[in-house]
């Protein structure tokens, strides 16, 4: 062959720009096709209708935790429930009644640990929707067979029923509204939701009042501003229920029903938590849904920031537990999505150990204040006090709805005061309720029980400040993405087990140590101060992923992360300073905004090389001076 014959060799520079354009025309066609799909998710409700959407269904579902609460607590000593359950009625010929007494309450609690502990292998894999939808029809059927009971076993087992659908509500509820919150109202809107429980509480106690005592022009007024009219009735249906009546008891469990009916139906019209459809490989349904949070198009760059920084979050967890590299941890990204409970012990930039300590001791905290001591035993509380059986009803509904509205308070100061010194502010004063509460007791006479009765309210508006909300709020912002959901559930399971002990503790304590109870919730009030001042981060004013960045901040300088949570100078999670300090390569070093959106699985490999860099590299390494 001649050399005339011999193609001519392209210049190499020749090859890379095709290279180039060739990559660019494949970007291109890749926008557009990711641009329609997340057009094709676009939500009709949008910006306030649906934060307000979301807010009310998931307040539904935390009302509902108050109403099953507090209904126990106002029939429990109740004519027609003592007659049709004779084991809780309370005699000196029958003294181990006062442990059955408890254990009607407290195995409700039993169920909802249960729940809680499900959810750790549930949630993940139906998804907050699915699964708060599932916790509402099993609370259906735990309602229906307790308000059809007709024997204590039969009472018991529907108790556990509808405490298992309340494990699974209460531990999915705040997680999904935290994750389709924006940092700035995410406070507010949670605690929200610990007011609910309150008013569900409030609800139940005048609900059952109202058919324990009948009709009566007085108490039609007395209640009427705080329980809706159709629970007044009119004259002729008041006639119904009457003291002789099982229908006292029945009915004020049976409406429940009417909350759970509303929480099943409502949470079909709401979206998937953005977070949950990343974590599974559905960008395009994600960024739709931020979108429609935030009220933005998808291409608005705030909008962009969020979607980026909840993805990088999820890259760099899932190959961060990738032990192959290149192909092989591309292919195994898909079971990498899935989080192993060994997660929730690692250390590392994630703190995921240390994370779960602080979730799990806040909620057993938020028991050990001594809450349900009032909660549950509230009419009983005051009838020691030397109130009449009428007298101390309609005092616990009074207490109930003062709890309600002491609840604003936090509402409104929740995110211009940390979630720190509204737990500690709450903490001491309950500490020092409880002790005035057994310096009353001790002096047990007519002034001091009229100070111990006003005590009591106090000691509700202190823990509604300081625990009521901030307990669930702080819980759902606290833990990474990736193991969000077995955190919450088992946090949401230290809240039920001390919640059983609260409650089965309560009963027989004060039958042998009578005001003496209360030194001991003072002393555990005290010594629960110290420790949230010492071990427990500052999350507010901060999205959920820039949490992911003050842990890994603290874990890359050797620092305690309480003291870096409190800094104003952490950069925002999406950010090229973030992304150092958590060891992914910035995004923004390499491509253009648009090229990121246009191509989400670029980003994968780009973590993936980011993450080996990473591991290389001294824990001690020198961060960009802008952080």
């Amino acid at each position: 062959m001649s050399a005339s014959d011999t193609p001519p060799q392209q210049p190499e520079d020749t090859l890379d720009e095709k290279k180039t354009q060739h990559e660019e025309i494949e970007i291109s066609r890749q926008s557009l096709d990711f641009d329609a799909e997340v057009a094709s998710h676009a939500l009709s409700l949008r910006g306030t209708k649906l934060s307000v959407a979301i807010a009310f269904v998931a307040g539904t579902g935390f009302t509902l935790f108050g109403y099953d609460q507090g209904v126990m607590s106002a029939l429990l000593t109740a004519g027609q429930f003592e007659k049709t359950f004779p084991q809780v009625v309370v005699e000196s010929s029958h003294p181990n009644h006062a442990i059955l007494q408890s254990f009607i309450i407290a195995i409700y609690e039993v169920g909802c640990l249960v729940g809680a502990l499900s959810n750790m292998w549930v949630g993940d894999r139906l998804g907050r929707r699915r699964t708060i939808f599932l916790a509402g029809m099993i609370m259906i059927v735990g309602a229906i067979l307790q308000a059809t009971s007709c024997s204590f076993a039969q009472m018991i087992v529907a108790r556990v029923v509808t405490g298992y659908g309340n494990g699974f509500n209460s531990s999915t509820v705040p997680t999904y509204h935290a994750e389709c919150s924006p940092a700035a109202k995410r406070g507010r809107m949670i605690m929200i939701e610990g007011s609910l429980i309150t008013f569900g509480v409030t609800l139940a106690l005048i609900s059952a009042l109202r058919n324990l005592l009948g009709s009566g022009l007085m108490l039609d007024c007395m209640l009427a501003p705080a329980v809706p009219f159709f629970l007044l009735g009119s004259e002729d249906e008041n006639r119904y229920f009457v003291p002789e009546s099982s229908a006292q008891w029945r009915v004020p469990i049976a409406l429940q029903l009417v909350l759970e009916l509303i929480l099943v139906g409502g949470i079909g019209f709401l979206p998937e938590s953005p977070r949950w459809l990343v974590r599974h490989d559905r960008p395009a349904e994600a960024l739709a849904v931020i979108s429609a949070l935030e009220d933005k198009p998808p291409s608005d760059p705030e909008v962009q920031r969020t979607f980026y920084a909840i993805r990088e979050a999820v890259e760099m967890e899932d190959f961060g537990t990738s032990s192959d590299d290149g192909e092989g941890a591309m292919k195994n990204k898909k079971s990498n999505r899935k989080a192993s409970l060994r997660e929730l012990v690692t250390g590392g930039r994630s703190q995921n150990f240390r994370r779960t300590i602080i979730a799990v001791m806040c909620q057993m905290f938020q028991q050990l204040t001594g809450i349900n001591l009032v909660t549950y035993y509230a009419t009983i509380l005051f009838q020691r006090l030397g109130l009449s059986d009428v007298t101390s009803r309609l005092t616990a509904a009074a207490n109930g709805t003062e709890y309600f509205l002491a609840s604003f308070i936090a509402i409104a100061v929740v995110d211009r005061v940390s979630r720190r010194s509204l737990m500690i502010i709450g903490t001491v004063g309950q500490s020092l309720t409880m002790l005035l509460l057994a310096i009353m007791g001790s002096i047990n006479n007519g002034p001091a029980q009229i100070v111990s009765a006003v005590l009591l309210f106090v000691f509700n508006t202190f823990f509604a400040l300081g625990w009521l909300g901030t307990a669930w709020l702080y819980c759902a912002e606290l833990a990474g993405l990736r193991v969000r959901a077995p955190v919450n559930a088992l946090s949401t399971a230290s809240n039920w087990t001390f919640n059983f002990v609260v409650v089965m503790v309560t009963g027989p304590s004060f039958s042998n140590i009578s005001w003496r109870t209360y030194i001991v919730f003072a002393a555990l009030n005290a010594v629960i101060v110290p420790m949230i001042y010492f071990f427990f981060p500052e999350t507010g004013g901060r999205s959920l992923e820039d949490l992911d960045v003050v842990f890994a901040l603290a874990y890359n300088e050797g620092l305690d992360p309480v003291k870096v949570s409190l800094r104003k100078d952490i950069p925002l999670a999406g950010t090229p300073e973030a992304d150092i300090i958590l060891g992914i390569q910035p995004q923004r070093q390499r491509a253009g905004e648009k090229k990121r959106v246009s191509s989400p699985s670029a980003l994968s490999t780009s973590v993936q090389v980011a993450t080996q860099h990473a591991t290389s590299t001294p824990r001690t390494a020198q961060l960009d001076e802008s952080v």
